[in-house]
């Protein structure tokens, strides 16, 4: 007999619920949220009450009906949506729309997909959650003031389309302060100095200066060092002293969501987004075989680092039978919660030890894996004994500076067996290397001194891993809402990641700085990690809603009111500057364009003078780069380039514009281009070497009464069969670089590596390729043709990042590289797409 309808947020989820459930359930999913404010107003009546106009979204109409049609002639509701605020908030509205009078609406919450849960959620039902509700509802409302008042000021102000976040925006701050920072940094020098010792017995050491005269070492010039390194050098050193002692190192808790979001993106390269669909994905259930649908992971969102007593006991059992009792403590570890923890669910681990990586590999794709083996090392190290180090301080005494050396060896290995922490980069290892056997005021050789010149360094761009981090220490956001953070500000362009690190785009310093300037309030980091435990205490029944709205709005109202006066106008008379114009004497103003900042005169329409700028390194002075004149002569005319900058970027312009109107990329000037250009196919005239939207071609320098084009060989033909092409450098709307062959549209070969044309040691085509990637620093040589027997894959540059336990990655399948959809040049004729390849 049918006992109810369960609705789940996730479709995936019903394969793995059947398999338990049967046909005793009726199983349906709501794909998410089925409910939002209107995208056209406000929907929120700030005067009575804040109240919100909720509405079923256009993509959701059918889902609902469908919903409405299942439940009809049911009497038990059981609303399974996820075990967070966001879920709860689902869960309410989906009683509000099928929950009619006589439903016996219940609510059920699956922390992790495995039977046993499952059927005892089912037989301890609870009611829907009226503060979790609220709360969701009050970050909501918040975002949408937030978002729905200052966007239209950034439209009046900068340009149309852009948007204001209440987090989002503080992210991007932190960003652009980190970025200010760097600029404003004053290197300041200073010096090591080492010494390379040995004692009685091997083996020789490196000791650095640690005092001098017993007051800390502080080199600071170059004459300075040179004097230090004589006094040592004719010194005779001797031991002054050796410390032993025995340290032990704690294995790290298992993984909370924003601890696993910055492990896997130090060790795996995963971006915060990547790594929560792929969680995700563990955790609704993944298809092993004969056993059909089966979760793997706990839920993914969480705080907490609390692991249930059954799993404690389970994962004893197995250290104690895969590793043995050394490895094993006395009593289950305990690891303390973080003061904002809000320890709703447990960690994050797997659901049972049964479900081993090796076991389930074949049912998991290559990223699958590696997340899955990540949080299953990290569970199991997370209760397995310390590791142990001997670690001996050697001082020595050279006339009077006093040289240490710090060495350790590993006398227990502990949960470093199963899993080590990915370092930060420039992070230095725990382990050094062993010292020898010593005693006080024994005499020591020089074998030589050392002394290297250094820089103080500035803090470093956030990588997403320390973003996360910083988000996080900041009590910002909170774990389900890092991954859309991330994203957000890289798709609304204030940021953009470049070799792994935020760097904030011109449109994201000009919008901050006008927030910041307007909003102080609300884009404080510490304002909003306020509001954050607010909107906590309204999930625990501690505060209510509409105070929390009223207390916030009343002092946002004014200051709305005050920036629509007082923000700076970059659309209209600009940012001043003390630029004059050269043309008519009038200031310039920086003002905001499609693609970017520019000064402009003031005293525009008359006067339409324009340059481009940078600002200078330190104060940010700005400096005017326009027309810079060059040694450079026109190939056409014979005057001299000057160099300009385009939406593409810096070109060589000759400088008898409007009358010649040549330009050429600032890379393949003629002194610089190998590459020997053809004559036109349709004219002879000589073709010159030009960069469009798309990337590199040869234009007729006849232009343009000749308008003929021919693509630019990169010197490697297409790895394809029976296609005598040769492959292009091409760019993506996105302005990637790929390379496709000239054969287009009859071949639709492209790859995002970069071909070299060198010869393949497996199948003998000149189809090797570079594939470097940008996280690591790696470049690995590759070859194209997918029907070489073996995908070769030769590391030419090692990689920077220190390579992790978890399975490693293979390169395959080159060709068939898949892009993004905004990656992706547009799907026209002329056009190549490299997500992927089709063989004629």
């Amino acid at each position: 007999m049918n006992k109810g309808l369960i609705v789940v947020e996730s479709p995936a989820k019903i394969k793995t619920l059947k398999k338990y459930l049967g046909a005793n359930y009726e199983i349906a999913a709501s794909v998410g949220h089925i409910k939002d404010l209107p995208k056209s107003k406000l929907g929120i009546d700030i005067e009575n009450g804040f109240a919100a106009t909720y509405q079923i979204t256009e993509a959701k109409k059918k889902v609902v009906a469908e919903l409405k049609k299942i439940a009809k002639p049911l009497n038990d509701i059981y609303i399974a949506t996820d075990p967070d605020r966001e879920g709860e908030a689902i869960a309410w509205h989906i009683a509000e729309e099928i929950g009619a009078k006589g439903k016996n609406i219940q609510r059920v919450l699956f922390n992790d997909l495995t039977k046993q849960t499952v059927l005892n959620s089912l037989a301890n039902p609870t009611k829907l959650n009226s503060y979790q509700y609220e709360a969701q509802q009050t970050r909501r409302l918040l975002d949408r003031l937030v978002g729905y008042k200052i966007s239209p000021l950034l439209w009046s102000k900068v340009r149309y389309g852009l948007s204001a976040g209440r987090v989002q925006s503080v992210a991007v701050r932190i960003i652009c302060e980190r970025e200010e920072e760097i600029r404003k940094f004053v290197p300041v020098e200073y010096w090591n100095i080492s010494a390379d010792l040995q004692a009685k017995t091997p083996p020789s050491f490196t000791a650095k200066l640690h005092k001098i005269a017993g007051k800390k070492a502080k080199v600071e010039r170059e004459e300075q060092a040179k004097e230090i390194v004589a006094r040592i050098e004719k010194s005779c050193p001797f031991v002054v002293s050796v410390v032993q002692k025995e340290t032990k190192k704690n294995p790290p808790p298992p993984f909370t969501t924003s601890k696993l979001q910055q492990e896997a993106a130090k060790s795996l390269y995963f971006s915060a987004k990547k790594t929560m669909m792929i969680a995700q994905k563990l955790y609704e259930g993944i298809e092993l075989g004969k056993q059909g649908a089966t979760a793997l992971i706990t839920y993914m969102r969480t705080d907490s680092t609390r692991v249930a007593d059954s799993a404690l006991e389970e994962l004893r059992g197995y250290i104690r039978q895969n590793h043995g009792k050394d490895y094993l403590p006395e009593k289950p570890r305990g690891f303390e919660a973080s003061a904002a923890a809000q320890d709703a669910h447990e960690a994050i681990r797997p659901v049972s030890l049964e479900y081993t990586p090796e076991s389930v590999s074949r049912y998991l794709s290559q990223d699958e894996l590696r997340l899955y083996q990540l949080i299953w090392n990290r569970f199991v190290a997370s209760q397995m004994n310390p590791a142990v180090y001997d670690q001996t301080t050697l001082d020595v005494m050279a006339d009077d500076c006093l040289l240490r050396a710090s060495g350790s060896i590993l006398k227990f290995a502990g949960f470093t067996i199963v899993y080590t922490e990915a370092k930060e980069e420039n992070e230095e290892d725990d382990f050094r290397l062993p010292l020898p056997k010593v005693t006080a005021k024994e005499t020591l050789k020089i074998l030589g001194t050392k002394s290297e010149q250094k820089f103080t360094q500035p803090a470093p761009r956030f990588s997403e891993a320390s973003l996360v981090r910083e988000l996080e220490e900041n009590g910002i956001g909170r774990p389900s809402t890092y991954a859309s953070i991330l994203s957000t500000i890289q798709e609304r362009e204030y940021v953009k990641i470049e070799q792994g690190k935020f760097h904030p785009t011109d449109l994201g310093e000009v919008v901050n700085k006008l927030l910041v300037g307007s909003f102080a309030r609300v884009m404080d980091v510490k304002f909003t990690a306020i509001m954050e435990e607010k909107l906590d205490a309204i999930a625990e029944g501690k505060a209510e809603r509409l105070r929390t709205l009223e207390d916030f709005y009343q002092l946002f109202a004014s200051e709305l009111k005050e920036a629509g006066k007082k923000m700076t106008d970059l659309k209209g008379e600009g940012e001043a500057t003390e630029i004059v114009c050269e043309k008519c004497g009038a200031p310039m103003v920086i003002k905001m364009g499609r693609n970017g900042q520019f000064l402009a005169c003031a005293g525009y329409p008359q006067c339409k003078n324009t340059k481009n700028f940078r600002r200078a390194e330190g104060e940010g002075a700005l400096l005017v780069e326009d027309q810079v004149p060059t040694d450079k002569k026109c190939e056409k005319c014979g005057k001299a380039m000057v160099m300009k900058s385009g939406r593409f970027g810096k070109f060589f312009a000759c400088s008898g514009y409007p009358e010649c109107k040549t330009t050429m990329p600032l890379e393949d000037s003629p002194a610089e281009s190998s590459t020997p250009a053809p004559p036109c196919p349709k004219c002879g005239e000589v073709m010159s070497l030009k960069r469009g939207q798309f990337g590199k071609f040869w234009g007729c320098s006849n232009y343009p009464q000749c308008k003929t084009i021919l693509p630019l060989s990169t010197g490697a033909p297409c790895p394809l069969d029976n296609c005598d092409g040769f492959l292009t450098e091409r760019k993506s709307k996105r302005g990637r670089v790929f390379y496709s062959c000239s054969n287009y549209p009859q071949c639709t070969f492209a790859t995002w590596n970069k071909p070299t044309g060198k010869q393949c040691p497996i199948c003998g085509k000149n189809s090797m390729a570079e594939k470097y990637t940008a996280r690591s620093g790696a470049v690995s040589s590759l070859c194209l043709n997918d029907n070489c027997p073996s995908a070769v894959e030769t590391a030419v540059k090692k990689p920077t990042t220190k390579a992790t336990k978890t399975p490693a990655t293979r390169t395959a399948g080159v060709a068939k590289t898949r892009a993004t959809k905004q990656e992706t040049p547009a799907n026209k004729k002329g056009k190549t797409s490299p997500s992927k390849t089709i063989k004629k």
